[in-house]
């Protein structure tokens, strides 16, 4: 347990942020009416916390498991960041005062999770190939 604490560090403090920004309360957001409204700047806030998060969860998870397990710590970066967002939507909707969750947020935040994840992998990958090239 300790050693997932340390390896997990920023990726816990980034969630606590995370939690913090999205239970703050809002003055104006904008109603999205439409598929097309919702690429907008909320949007790719979103987008960037949950890629952020995702891939502190990759990060620190690579320490812990990556020998041989990369498939494992894919599907659970991937859950996480999923389940947290819609968390964050749900505290938002049902809890939080004057935040409004919705559809539309937690497809952001799918989104940001994914690419996060394969943000990663693709770096993980040409970091690999390089130190490959080396030896």
């Amino acid at each position: 347990m300790k050693k997932f604490f340390l390896n997990q560090w920023p990726a816990i403090l980034w969630a606590l942020f995370v939690i913090l920004i999205t239970g703050l309360p809002g003055n104006y957001f904008p109603e999205v009416k439409s598929f097309w409204d919702w690429i907008s700047p909320d949007k790719v806030v979103h987008l960037f916390i949950f890629g952020v998060f995702s891939f502190l969860v990759m990060h620190g998870s690579r320490a812990q498991y990556f020998g041989g397990r990369h498939r494992y710590v894919i599907v659970v970066a991937l859950l996480t960041g999923i389940a947290y967002g819609g968390l964050t939507e749900l505290l938002q909707y049902y809890v939080f005062i004057g935040r409004f969750g919705n559809f539309f947020d937690f497809y952001a935040n799918v989104a940001g999770t994914i690419s996060g994840v394969a943000l990663f992998m693709l770096l993980n990958r040409k970091n690999k190939k390089k130190s490959e090239r080396v030896l």
